[in-house]
């Protein structure tokens, strides 16, 4: 983990402008906030690319997607693309539906994602290798390093499989984070949120590999420490308590 690359963030409030889904809005905004980052969500095809235009990052989520959508993340993407900001994109749910399969083909067709984020079955659709997933969750048991770095090569773009352990891997080479909590796998949202908290990460003046693992690892060191708290008892009481971990400064964090 890299502090310098969360000093940063918090120094210079990067403006993430997310395409995500409904059910994780407020949850994404209100832990973007916490961050250090600053996020505004505007999916209107109308104002998409303009929108990333006065943006530092983009992050497109794909959990609820709707047809008329899918050409305003396009939009977004390549206008991120061409200015040069670095573009997050989260394949939620990717191996459900043929929709949600055939919709992330047309983005990766036309937008080139710094970081691609997801479950080890959502990735795995991608780069096609077996794997037993449920929705959006995945149940597989196999070779993840194999998986995340199959799809950094193949997409040219640092992957981020997120699971017991963590992959973030680039064309070439791959690193390992084993910081979080299980209690995570209970919240809705916690994976769309930490492509927003990656997203940030990747507006810094450092490499992709290292931007991204200084976000995963924070923000599992983050859930660590939420869960570590006498007041809380489940999923309902860690999130309150999550959110202010990911305010605090990386020291205050490993005294759990």
């Amino acid at each position: 983990m890299n502090r310098q690359i969360i000093e940063e963030v918090r120094r210079n409030q990067p403006l993430i402008h997310h395409l995500t889904n409904q059910v994780v809005m407020n949850f994404t905004a209100n832990g973007l906030l916490a961050f250090g980052g600053s996020p505004i969500m505007a999916k209107a095809e109308e104002e998409a690319p303009s929108m990333s235009t006065i943006a530092n990052g983009v992050l497109i989520n794909i959990g609820t997607l709707q047809a008329n959508e899918l050409h305003a993340m396009i939009a977004a993407g390549k206008a991120a693309n061409q200015k040069g900001i670095p573009v997050v994109l989260d394949p939620v749910g990717v191996a459900a539906t043929s929709f949600r399969s055939n919709a992330v083909s047309q983005l990766l067709t036309e937008v080139q994602p710094t970081v691609m984020k997801g479950n080890a079955g959502e990735l795995a659709h991608l780069v096609n290798i077996p794997w037993q997933s449920k929705g959006v969750d995945s149940f597989g048991d196999g070779n993840v390093e194999e998986i995340a770095e199959k799809v950094a090569k193949e997409y040219k773009t640092t992957a981020v499989l997120t699971g017991k352990r963590d992959v973030i891997s680039t064309p070439d080479m791959t690193r390992i984070n084993e910081t979080g909590h299980p209690i995570l796998t209970k919240v809705t949202g916690a994976g769309c949120l930490l492509g927003s908290i990656i997203a940030a990460c990747l507006t810094t003046s450092d490499t992709p590999i290292q931007q991204a693992h200084t976000a995963v690892a924070f923000y599992g060191l983050a859930a660590e420490y939420a869960a570590a708290q006498d007041h809380v008892n489940g999923p309902g009481t860690f999130i309150p308590s999550f959110i202010d971990a990911l305010s605090m400064d990386v020291t205050q964090l490993e005294r759990i």
